[in-house]
């Protein structure tokens, strides 16, 4: 029976799956790993197949899905080239800086190659997936590719060239880390650190809800929320002055060259 093949059990495949099992997903999930104990783990949380080796787990691929770290990416395609099985014609890297023109270099056949970029929140069902589609991708390959990663959130399709900006302006690492300073600056004020966690969620996740719930403009509700001369407006202007913007630019510009760099590789 054909399933969807993950090449690597690391974490993104481990929320996939989940998030998968979660959305009711009933077809075959296989996993390759070298590592059995990363194995275990994702059977007993999500009942994958466990593939007893390279071989047998590329030749039930309907679906082959590329999961392990940029720097091995190389290395496991040529494994993929070597292990005899005939490889599916679709695959998936999410592989972060890995552009189409190397993955179609390094395996030795004529792949249809997709980049998807998932966000670990997918593992609740509330990810969002960037996708950049090979030009010799079929409508049936698209759609089921699609479907598959619609299963455990949102999609959007992007040029290849800009995969490199949405991957380091979109990961939920932004989240956490401006939930962490936020409350952390709450807590240096004299909050409790439940209550400053508590104020810092809301400012975050609440705010964000009302803005896609409402349809309103980001510019509209910033007016509402920061009243001329009040607490808001002086923060908001502090935190400007400081260097707030220039230092979120810094980290996205570090993020897509950290991108580039794992394209060379």
């Amino acid at each position: 029976m054909k399933a969807t093949v993950f090449l690597g059990g690391g974490r993104i495949t481990g929320a996939l799956a989940a998030g998968l099992r979660l959305a009711g997903y009933e077809r075959a999930i296989v996993v390759y790993d070298r590592n059995p104990e990363k194995l275990r783990a994702l059977r007993r949380e999500s009942r994958v197949e466990v593939a007893r080796d390279l071989k047998s787990a590329v030749g039930r691929a309907e679906m082959l899905v590329v999961a392990v770290r940029p720097a091995s990416v190389a290395e496991m395609l040529a494994e993929v080239t070597a292990c005899g099985a005939p490889a599916p014609r679709l695959c998936v890297s999410l592989a972060a800086g890995v552009p189409l023109r190397n993955l179609r270099g390094w395996l030795g056949h004529p792949a249809h190659w997709v980049r998807a970029m998932p966000s670990p929140v997918c593992r609740v069902g509330r990810g969002l997936t960037a996708l950049s589609f090979e030009r010799d991708v079929t409508g049936s390959e698209r759609r089921l590719v699609r479907s598959f990663f619609e299963r455990v959130g949102a999609t959007l399709e992007i040029s290849e060239k800009h995969f490199d900006a949405f991957t380091a302006a979109y990961s939920s690492s932004h989240g956490y880390h401006a939930l962490t300073t936020l409350a952390k600056a709450g807590q240096e004020a004299g909050l409790d650190r439940e209550t400053a966690l508590t104020a810092a969620a809301h400012a975050l996740s609440d705010g964000i809800f009302y803005w896609r719930e409402s349809g309103q403009h980001l510019e509209d509700l910033l007016r509402e929320a920061v009243t001329p001369g009040g607490i808001a407006a002086a923060t908001m202007t502090a935190m400007e002055k400081s260097g707030y913007a220039r230092v979120v630019r810094s980290g996205i510009r570090a993020g897509i060259k950290q991108a580039r760099r794992n394209a060379k590789r």
